[in-house]
């Protein structure tokens, strides 16, 4: 009986995401688990990237930048890794939407990427919203990237 049956692989391209990206299908080709894949678009972040200029068209651009990220995310665990994957794309703060699916789907574990850089802090701690540890009965995997070696 494997430990993991569900896994959520949370991407957005970065290379902390293709680094969780990596690392998720590896576990999920090992443990042979139902496996999806989330690609989260955090409007607040991209509502001041584009200062503020926000109407259809840039909204649209936004989903289809999402699409896109899903789309070669699920592309990648398919071709390179042979998995079947489920994938999902949501609007909203990334560990609000990553709680969300991951109860909803009741997963056994989450991976998502991180800088490592910085301290762990963004997944745990945050502007008003409760921690991800603390809104999920899974685990969690962090996959680090940002060393010497990941660039």
């Amino acid at each position: 009986m494997s430990i993991y049956k569900k896994i959520l692989l949370c991407y957005d391209a970065t290379l902390e995401g293709r680094k969780a990206l990596h690392q998720g299908a590896e576990l999920a080709v090992q443990f042979n688990t139902e496996t999806h894949l989330l690609s989260v678009l955090d409007l607040h972040s991209r509502i001041g990237q584009s200062a503020g200029l926000v109407f259809d068209v840039v909204c649209d651009q936004f989903e289809q930048d999402a699409k896109s990220i899903l789309s070669d995310g699920v592309e990648q665990l398919m071709a390179e890794w042979g998995l079947d994957v489920q994938g999902h794309y949501a609007f909203g703060n990334p560990i609000d939407v990553i709680a969300r699916y991951a109860n909803r789907l009741q997963v056994d574990l989450i991976v998502v990427g991180h800088r490592c850089r910085k301290n762990l802090s963004r997944w745990w701690s945050g502007s008003g919203h409760a921690p991800l540890l603390d809104r999920v009965s899974c685990s969690i995997l962090v996959a680090c990237a940002g060393s010497a070696s990941d660039r």
